[in-house]
Protein backbone atom coordinates (compact mmCIF):
# COMPACT_ATOMS: atom_id res chain seq x y z
CA UNK A 1 0.00 0.00 0.00
CA UNK A 2 1.25 3.67 -0.83
CA UNK A 3 1.28 5.30 2.26
CA UNK A 4 1.73 8.90 0.77
CA UNK A 5 -1.97 8.20 -0.21
CA UNK A 6 -2.68 7.97 3.39
CA UNK A 7 -1.49 11.43 4.47
CA UNK A 8 -3.29 14.22 5.04
CA UNK A 9 -2.82 17.22 2.73
CA UNK A 10 -3.06 20.58 4.91
CA UNK A 11 -6.70 21.33 3.19
CA UNK A 12 -7.88 18.22 4.88
CA UNK A 13 -6.66 19.56 8.83
CA UNK A 14 -8.02 22.70 8.25
CA UNK A 15 -11.64 21.22 7.16
CA UNK A 16 -11.40 18.68 10.19
CA UNK A 17 -10.53 21.26 12.41
CA UNK A 18 -12.97 23.74 11.41
CA UNK A 19 -15.80 21.26 11.65
CA UNK A 20 -14.50 18.81 14.67
CA UNK A 21 -14.01 22.57 16.66
CA UNK A 22 -17.36 23.97 15.84
CA UNK A 23 -18.92 20.76 16.88
CA UNK A 24 -17.30 20.72 20.44
CA UNK A 25 -18.37 24.42 20.96
CA UNK A 26 -21.58 23.81 20.13
CA UNK A 27 -21.80 21.18 22.66
CA UNK A 28 -20.06 23.45 24.73
CA UNK A 29 -23.10 25.83 24.19
CA UNK A 30 -25.77 23.72 24.87
CA UNK A 31 -24.37 21.90 28.71
CA UNK A 32 -23.68 25.51 29.44
CA UNK A 33 -26.93 26.47 28.16
CA UNK A 34 -28.00 23.77 30.45
CA UNK A 35 -25.71 23.84 33.42
CA UNK A 36 -23.63 20.81 32.84
CA UNK A 37 -20.64 19.79 32.86
CA UNK A 38 -17.88 17.71 31.31
CA UNK A 39 -14.85 16.20 32.28
CA UNK A 40 -11.19 16.72 31.33
CA UNK A 41 -9.67 20.16 31.58
CA UNK A 42 -13.01 21.10 29.75
CA UNK A 43 -14.98 20.09 33.05
CA UNK A 44 -12.34 22.20 35.25
CA UNK A 45 -12.98 25.00 33.22
CA UNK A 46 -16.97 24.55 33.75
CA UNK A 47 -16.36 24.61 36.98
CA UNK A 48 -14.23 27.31 37.48
CA UNK A 49 -17.00 29.21 34.78
CA UNK A 50 -19.92 28.56 36.87
CA UNK A 51 -17.84 29.81 40.26
CA UNK A 52 -16.66 32.78 38.73
CA UNK A 53 -18.87 33.68 36.12
CA UNK A 54 -16.14 34.10 33.76
CA UNK A 55 -16.14 33.13 30.07
CA UNK A 56 -15.28 29.22 29.56
CA UNK A 57 -13.10 30.12 26.70
CA UNK A 58 -10.43 32.18 28.39
CA UNK A 59 -10.58 29.90 31.28
CA UNK A 60 -10.21 26.40 29.03
CA UNK A 61 -7.33 28.43 27.64
CA UNK A 62 -5.39 29.33 30.66
CA UNK A 63 -6.19 25.58 31.90
CA UNK A 64 -4.80 23.57 29.04
CA UNK A 65 -1.25 25.87 28.60
CA UNK A 66 0.71 23.50 31.86
CA UNK A 67 -0.15 20.50 29.50
CA UNK A 68 1.78 21.81 26.13
CA UNK A 69 5.48 20.77 27.47
CA UNK A 70 4.23 17.17 27.97
CA UNK A 71 2.31 16.71 24.96
CA UNK A 72 5.90 18.52 23.62
CA UNK A 73 7.53 15.54 25.03
CA UNK A 74 5.45 12.28 24.82
CA UNK A 75 3.26 13.70 21.11
CA UNK A 76 5.92 15.49 19.41
CA UNK A 77 5.79 19.25 17.74
CA UNK A 78 3.56 18.82 15.63
CA UNK A 79 0.72 17.32 17.54
CA UNK A 80 1.14 20.37 20.07
CA UNK A 81 1.19 22.69 17.26
CA UNK A 82 -2.04 21.27 15.88
CA UNK A 83 -3.42 21.06 19.65
CA UNK A 84 -2.73 24.90 20.25
CA UNK A 85 -4.32 25.70 17.57
CA UNK A 86 -7.55 23.92 18.06
CA UNK A 87 -7.51 24.61 21.48
CA UNK A 88 -7.31 28.50 20.91
CA UNK A 89 -9.85 28.32 17.95
CA UNK A 90 -12.45 25.99 20.47
CA UNK A 91 -12.07 29.34 23.23
CA UNK A 92 -12.59 31.57 20.37
CA UNK A 93 -15.88 29.51 18.78
CA UNK A 94 -17.26 29.23 22.49
CA UNK A 95 -17.66 32.80 22.96
CA UNK A 96 -18.47 33.40 19.23
CA UNK A 97 -21.15 30.46 19.00
CA UNK A 98 -24.00 32.00 20.99
CA UNK A 99 -23.83 35.58 19.48
CA UNK A 100 -24.44 33.74 16.04
CA UNK A 101 -27.36 31.57 17.79
CA UNK A 102 -29.35 31.14 20.88
CA UNK A 103 -31.91 28.34 22.44
CA UNK A 104 -35.39 29.32 23.20
CA UNK A 105 -36.01 26.18 24.48
CA UNK A 106 -33.64 23.35 25.63
CA UNK A 107 -34.36 20.24 27.30
CA UNK A 108 -31.46 19.22 29.58
CA UNK A 109 -31.53 15.84 28.80
CA UNK A 110 -31.43 16.93 25.01
CA UNK A 111 -28.93 18.90 25.90
CA UNK A 112 -26.95 16.09 27.59
CA UNK A 113 -27.02 13.72 25.00
CA UNK A 114 -27.08 16.08 21.66
CA UNK A 115 -24.30 17.83 22.88
CA UNK A 116 -22.25 14.88 24.19
CA UNK A 117 -22.71 13.19 20.83
CA UNK A 118 -21.44 16.62 18.79
CA UNK A 119 -18.10 16.85 21.12
CA UNK A 120 -17.49 13.06 20.49
CA UNK A 121 -18.21 13.44 16.97
CA UNK A 122 -15.62 16.27 17.18
CA UNK A 123 -13.14 14.58 19.36
CA UNK A 124 -12.64 12.13 16.64
CA UNK A 125 -11.97 14.84 13.96
CA UNK A 126 -9.70 15.96 15.72
CA UNK A 127 -7.39 12.82 17.01
CA UNK A 128 -7.71 11.40 13.45
CA UNK A 129 -6.00 14.68 12.03
CA UNK A 130 -3.33 13.95 15.20
CA UNK A 131 -4.27 16.52 17.44
CA UNK A 132 -6.39 16.98 20.59
CA UNK A 133 -8.22 19.51 23.06
CA UNK A 134 -4.83 19.29 25.13
CA UNK A 135 -4.57 18.36 28.78
CA UNK A 136 -6.26 14.97 29.55
CA UNK A 137 -6.56 13.98 26.04
CA UNK A 138 -2.62 14.54 25.46
CA UNK A 139 -2.72 11.83 28.63
CA UNK A 140 -5.00 9.36 27.33
CA UNK A 141 -4.20 9.35 23.40
CA UNK A 142 -0.33 8.61 24.92
CA UNK A 143 -1.56 5.59 26.73
CA UNK A 144 -3.54 4.32 23.81
CA UNK A 145 0.02 4.66 21.55
CA UNK A 146 2.15 3.22 24.21
CA UNK A 147 -0.53 0.06 25.67
CA UNK A 148 -3.50 -0.22 23.21
CA UNK A 149 -5.88 1.18 25.64
CA UNK A 150 -8.97 2.62 23.86
CA UNK A 151 -9.26 6.31 24.38
CA UNK A 152 -12.72 6.66 25.17
CA UNK A 153 -12.83 4.13 27.94
CA UNK A 154 -9.93 5.59 29.11
CA UNK A 155 -11.24 8.96 28.99
CA UNK A 156 -14.89 7.87 30.21
CA UNK A 157 -13.04 6.22 33.41
CA UNK A 158 -11.11 10.00 34.47
CA UNK A 159 -14.03 11.96 33.22
CA UNK A 160 -16.41 9.69 35.82
CA UNK A 161 -14.25 10.74 38.58
CA UNK A 162 -14.34 14.38 37.97
CA UNK A 163 -17.47 14.55 37.62
CA UNK A 164 -18.56 13.01 40.59
CA UNK A 165 -16.27 14.63 42.57
CA UNK A 166 -18.21 17.51 41.14
CA UNK A 167 -21.29 16.99 43.32
CA UNK A 168 -19.50 18.87 46.26
CA UNK A 169 -20.05 21.41 43.99
CA UNK A 170 -23.49 20.82 42.41
CA UNK A 171 -26.57 19.91 42.52
CA UNK A 172 -26.91 15.76 41.91
CA UNK A 173 -29.28 15.69 39.02
CA UNK A 174 -27.25 18.48 37.18
CA UNK A 175 -24.63 16.07 37.63
CA UNK A 176 -25.97 12.95 36.57
CA UNK A 177 -27.46 14.69 33.51
CA UNK A 178 -23.77 15.76 32.96
CA UNK A 179 -22.96 12.15 33.49
CA UNK A 180 -24.89 10.77 30.69
CA UNK A 181 -23.39 13.88 28.30
CA UNK A 182 -20.00 12.21 28.99
CA UNK A 183 -21.47 8.68 28.49
CA UNK A 184 -22.36 9.76 24.89
CA UNK A 185 -19.62 11.49 24.11
CA UNK A 186 -17.17 8.44 25.26
CA UNK A 187 -18.76 5.81 23.52
CA UNK A 188 -18.72 7.60 20.44
CA UNK A 189 -14.90 7.71 21.02
CA UNK A 190 -14.67 4.08 22.02
CA UNK A 191 -17.01 2.71 19.42
CA UNK A 192 -15.13 4.65 16.84
CA UNK A 193 -11.46 5.80 17.84
CA UNK A 194 -10.25 2.44 18.02
CA UNK A 195 -5.87 1.15 17.78
CA UNK A 196 -5.42 0.87 13.76
CA UNK A 197 -8.90 1.55 12.18
CA UNK A 198 -7.79 4.72 10.65
CA UNK A 199 -4.39 4.24 9.67
CA UNK A 200 -4.41 8.05 8.06
CA UNK A 201 -1.81 10.41 9.46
Amino acid sequence: MNTAALRHAWYDDLLAFGTGTLFIAIGVVMFSHAGLLTGGTAGLAFLAHYASGIGFGPLFFLVNLPFYALAWRRMGRAFTLKTFAAVSLLALLTSAVPRWAGFATLDPWFAAIAGGLLMGAGFLMLFRHHASLGGLNVLVLWLQQRFGWRAGWVQMGIDGVILLGALALLPPQRVGLSIVGALALNLTLALNHRPGRYAAF
